[in-house]
């Protein structure tokens, strides 16, 4: 049988981003979504959470982007480049933060089914082995394997196929950390490669060509209001577009069409 998690990177972020996720789980075929305990409207994503129980929370772990966790809360990095040249700082330093961000959550009487990593820093091998110790140490299970499967709809760009091949050369290392750290991932990923510009058109086809067993697709929904416009990130006007795709008749069609079943990480 084939399962498909929707799942939205980005809940608490901004409250036009929690708008969007809210809707594309209410009114779509979104079922699941990863908390940024750093992000802006942290406490609007937690008020959400609790009125929409059956949408499935994760971790968005922070490593790139607002600001610490820890005293001083100094800003992160900005963008990867400068995460990579300071990547040499202390492996405790990182476990500290990433610590504090589901501790956060925890705190806020969220319980956490799944963890991944903005801009995917835990293909990074110490970052990747942080991950699954937490994973293990707070029974966290679920970890997102972000390697697309082949087969992808509609065009995607050369460099996004690229990075996205790249990847696979941590692939072996990363199944085995997590294996030796009893985390689980679903069977299959998508939606590194098409991430801004999917339509409604591009998921029913991704939903026909999925593979048997468990599959996350991985989104950015969201309303373009004014604290998106005005966020540092490139994804803006994008998400209302993935949000029409993840509202449209067409992906539920080809659901039923298709006979995949939606889920979230607690059913599997």
């Amino acid at each position: 049988m084939r399962k498909l998690i929707v799942n939205a990177d980005d809940f608490g972020f901004t409250r036009d981003v929690n708008a969007g996720i809210v809707n594309a789980h209410r009114d779509g075929i979104l079922t699941a979504t990863t908390l940024m305990a750093n992000g802006d409207a942290f406490d609007d994503a937690v008020r959400l959470a609790g009125e929409n129980p059956r949408l499935d929370i994760g971790v968005h772990l922070v490593l790139i982007g607002g600001r610490s966790l820890l005293p001083g809360n100094r800003p992160l990095p900005n963008s990867v480049a400068r995460f990579l040249r300071q990547v040499a700082l202390r492996d405790i330093e990182i476990e500290n933060e990433l610590t504090a961000q589901i501790d956060r959550i925890l705190a806020a009487g969220v319980h956490p089914t799944h963890l991944d990593t903005h801009k995917h820093t835990h293909l990074l091998p110490p970052v990747l082995d942080i991950v699954a110790r937490l994973s293990q140490r707070y029974k966290i299970p679920w970890v997102r394997r972000p390697f697309d499967f082949p087969q992808q709809p509609g065009e995607v760009h050369w460099t996004r196929k690229t990075v996205s091949r790249s990847f696979n050369t941590v692939r072996r290392r990363f199944h085995r950390v997590l294996a030796e750290h009893h985390c689980r991932t679903t069977d299959h990923f998508a939606g590194f490669q098409i991430t801004g510009q999917f339509t409604a058109s591009g998921v029913a086809e991704l939903i026909r060509s999925l593979p048997d067993g468990s599959t996350e697709f991985m989104c950015h929904p969201g309303f373009c209001g004014g604290e998106l416009l005005a966020a540092s990130t490139r994804l803006k006007e994008s998400r209302e577009a993935e949000l029409r795709a993840l509202t449209s008749p067409e992906a539920r069609s080809a659901l039923l069409e298709s006979g995949v079943a939606l889920a979230r990480y607690g059913d599997l």
